[in-house]
C-alpha cells in the first residue's frame, strides 16, 4: 500500500500567529514534524494557506503546496492538497503540525489499521497512566474516547467517559482504563472525499469535535492504541515548555 502524509499549516492562528515557524531548538516547529514523519511514509506534504510557510518549507528541501485560505478544518486542507497532488495513494494520513514529538513507529502502527481492507478510517488513542492524577484525566482539552469490542471508537469527548458510578472521582483510574485521543488520522481517499462534504452535526457543535460528524453519520473510526504520548504546542508558553524538554 502507498501512503502519503500531509501536514495542515496555517499561519494565522488565534492563540498563536505564526506557530507553524516558531522557532524551537533551531529549526521551525513544523521542521521536526516533518522530519519525524519522512522515513516512514511514502511522500510527506506540508498543505498551507501562507506563502512564508511554503518558502521555508522548501528552503530545507521540504515539499509543499498553497491550498485556499477558508477551509473551515485541516481535514478540509488536506483532501484539497491530496487532489493537487495528482496521483493516486492508498491512504492519507493527516498528522498534526504543532505536534513534533510525534513518534515514527505511531505512523507505523497507524498504517497497520489498514491490513484490514474494511477499514476507512482510523486514529490512535492512548491509555490514561495511573500516575496521571484528577486534572489530566478531567482536562476537557484533551478528548476521551470509548472504544467498542473491535477497538472502534463509539464515541469522543471532552468529558470524562465513562462515569464510574459508585466510586469517587480519585478511585477512576484504578477502576477503569481511560483513553485520550491522540489526533493523527488516516484516510482511505474515498472515505475523506465523503466526510468533507457532510454538513456540521449536532454532536459535533457540542463538542467541538468534528469527528464526531462522521460517527453520527454512521462511519467508523478504528483505533490503534500507542504507548508514546505526544505533546501539542498550542501557545507560545507551550514552546517554551517544549524547548525545556528538548534540551533535557
Amino acid at each position: 500500500m502507498k501512503f502519503v502524509g500531509i501536514i495542515p499549516a496555517r499561519y494565522a492562528s488565534t492563540r498563536f500567529p505564526g506557530k507553524p515557524l516558531a522557532d524551537l531548538a533551531g529549526k521551525p516547529m513544523i521542521q521536526w514534524v516533518y522530519e519525524k514523519v519522512v522515513n516512514v511514509l511514502d511522500r510527506v506534504v506540508v498543505a498551507t494557506d501562507d506563502e512564508r510557510i511554503l518558502n521555508a518549507v522548501q528552503k530545507w528541501g521540504g515539499e509543499a503546496l498553497l491550498t485556499s485560505p477558508v477551509h473551515p478544518s485541516g481535514t478540509d486542507r488536506c483532501l484539497e492538497a491530496y487532489l493537487k497532488l495528482k496521483e493516486d495513494y492508498d491512504v492519507i494520513i493527516n498528522i498534526q503540525g504543532d505536534e513534533p514529538f510525534i513518534h515514527p513507529s505511531q505512523i507505523e502502527l497507524l498504517k497497520t489499521a489498514f491490513q484490514n481492507s474494511s477499514t476507512q478510517i482510523a486514529t490512535l488513542v492512548k491509555p490514561f497512566s495511573l500516575d496521571d492524577n484528577f486534572d489530566v484525566l478531567f482536562n476537557p482539552n484533551t478528548p476521551k474516547v470509548l472504544l467498542n469490542s473491535k477497538g472502534q471508537a463509539i464515541y469522543f469527548s471532552r468529558s470524562v467517559i465513562p462515569y464510574i458510578r459508585g466510586k469517587h472521582h480519585s478511585e477512576w483510574l484504578n477502576s477503569h482504563v481511560f483513553y485520550k485521543h491522540i489526533g493523527i488520522y488516516a484516510y482511505k481517499p474515498q472515505a475523506l472525499s465523503e466526510i468533507t462534504s457532510l454538513p456540521p452535526s449536532l454532536l459535533e457543535k457540542a463538542e467541538s469535535l468534528e469527528q464526531l460528524r462522521w460517527i453520527e453519520n454512521g462511519y467508523s473510526i478504528q483505533t490503534m492504541i500507542t504507548t508514546e504520548d505526544t505533546v501539542g504546542i498550542d501557545t507560545p508558553e507551550d514552546l517554551e515548555r517544549a524547548a525545556k524538554i528538548m534540551k533535557g
